[in-house]
């Protein structure tokens, strides 16, 4: 009951400090009695619903942004720890089972995530859905949610908001216009669902007590019986990424994969940037391979090194100390192509020729590399095979990556063995969920990490 004294006196004393700001006189008092307070104001459909109290009170606390503050609440159903899109899809669920939830989060807005996804264009899901473009210690564990609700059911819901797509390559899909409209979309959802959402709102302990869990918050405590955490990975910190979620699964004895960034440039030694800077901003499609793992797609030379698409695939599976094999024409047969270009442009350059099928500065420094000079009809089938070589697996070295700062996900995260595969629940913690990016469940570049946000988070959803 602890926490519910404190919330009845930081009720008191919040309202007595908006006197000013909401132009209005209200009593100051340390402990507003539960149930009688001036307002108990919550998310409808058509806007704010008033409920008990004075309604201009609450009318006045609605447009100051404290709608469902829980001003003479004692508790909820269920707490969800974050308002990405995981979250706001397990809320909106639990919502629509009638449970009583509330979404905290510490940003100023909600999805922010999903704003800037896909050049703002939002890649919302694709639609080549299977294990293995998911890496995880345990890659089948996601199969349960991804089955039960499907990229299909995404669309659908897409389809009745009235959003407009397109299929891009590989199966991606991506909103005709702006990615809010996805957020709208999950807003619009939770909103209808009466679910409450507290932004800008920080949590500073989370503890279980007999009735549930108590969270604590910059608001007060909020009582609920399950807590569903969807506070994401490390990845992109400057928008409050943080590893809130695992320090909470240490709390509560959850076992941990080992983090770290995903989906992210990777970076190299000095000397090899002395060579690979002149190319900065030269693209090219190729194959990046390391080890038995490999995609085809564009590979962007960096100031840094190396990115993106397929870079940005292989860093997930990526090592320090490992090389990768770049293939800058998969498509073609390198060797047999030289030896034509020899026979029928004998007298021109390596570097001339290659320009028919590369971006010049690369063809220039493929030259260097090989060290062939002289035209190409002095060259021995050796070396042509050599420059072949070159081209169809050109060995890079790595050094590390640019980090959780540039990093669109996080590798590693709450174990799967600890959660029940279809609900999402901690095997040993009845009432605790974990949903999307914190988990050990990360996703392929072009859908995929957003699809395991919708399935898990509707998973948790149905049963919290």
């Amino acid at each position: 009951m602890t926490g519910l004294f404190a919330f009845r006196n930081f009720c008191g004393s919040w309202l007595g400090r908006q006197d000013s700001n909401l132009g209005m006189s209200v009593p100051k008092t340390d402990a507003l009695p539960l149930g009688d307070a001036p307002t108990a104001a919550v998310f409808s459909e058509g806007g704010v619903a008033l409920q008990g109290g004075n309604s201009e009170i609450s009318h006045k606390l609605a447009l100051n942004g404290f709608a469902g503050l829980g001003v003479g609440m004692e508790n909820v159903d269920v707490i969800v720890l974050g308002a990405g899109a995981a979250g706001m899809m397990a809320a909106a669920e639990a919502g629509r089972r009638g449970r009583r939830v509330v979404v905290i989060d510490h940003a100023a807005k909600a999805g922010e995530k999903i704003r800037i996804s896909g050049g703002g264009r939002c890649n919302f899901t694709n639609l080549n859905i299977s294990a293995e473009k998911f890496i995880s210690k345990n890659p089948r564990f996601a199969l349960s949610a991804l089955k039960r609700f499907t990229e299909r059911d995404f669309v659908a819901r897409i389809d009745a908001a009235g959003i407009a797509w397109h299929e891009k390559t590989l199966g991606q899909l991506f909103c005709d216009g702006q990615a809010t409209q996805v957020v709208d979309l999950l807003l619009g959802e939770m909103r209808r669902a009466g679910v409450q959402l507290w932004l800008s709102c920080h949590v500073s302990d989370v503890t279980k007590s007999a009735a549930g869990y108590v969270v604590m918050t910059e608001r007060g405590p909020v009582t609920g019986a399950a807590v569903i955490v969807a506070t994401g990975g490390k990845s992109i910190p400057k928008m409050g990424a943080s590893g809130f979620g695992y320090r909470l699964a240490e709390q509560f004895g959850i076992g941990l994969v080992e983090t770290r960034p995903g989906l992210v440039p990777l970076t190299f030694a000095e000397q090899e940037l002395d060579w690979m800077r002149p190319l900065a901003g030269v693209a090219v499609d190729g194959r990046v391979s390391c080890g038995k793992v490999g995609f085809d797609e564009a590979i962007l030379f960096t100031h840094r090194g190396l990115s993106g698409p397929s870079i940005l695939q292989i860093s997930s599976y990526w090592r320090e100390g490992q090389s990768l094999s770049i293939n800058l024409r998969p498509s073609l047969d390198a060797k047999a192509w030289l030896r034509e270009q020899k026979k029928n442009h004998g007298r021109q350059a390596l570097r001339t020729v290659l320009t028919h099928i590369l971006p010049e500065r690369l063809a220039r420094q493929l030259e260097v590399l090989s060290g062939v000079t002289g035209p190409l009809a002095e060259q021995s089938a050796a070396t042509l095979d050599a420059v072949a070589g070159l081209m169809a697996q050109w060995p890079l070295t790595p050094v590390g990556s640019e980090g959780y700062r540039t990093a669109e996900v996080t590798l590693g995260g709450i174990d799967t063995d600890a959660l029940d595969a279809r609900t999402m629940q901690a095997k040993a913690v009845p009432g605790l969920y974990f949903v999307g990016e914190v988990v050990d469940v990360t996703g392929w570049l072009g859908g995929y990490n957003f699809q395991w946000a919708w399935s898990s988070g509707w998973a948790a959803g149905q049963v919290a």
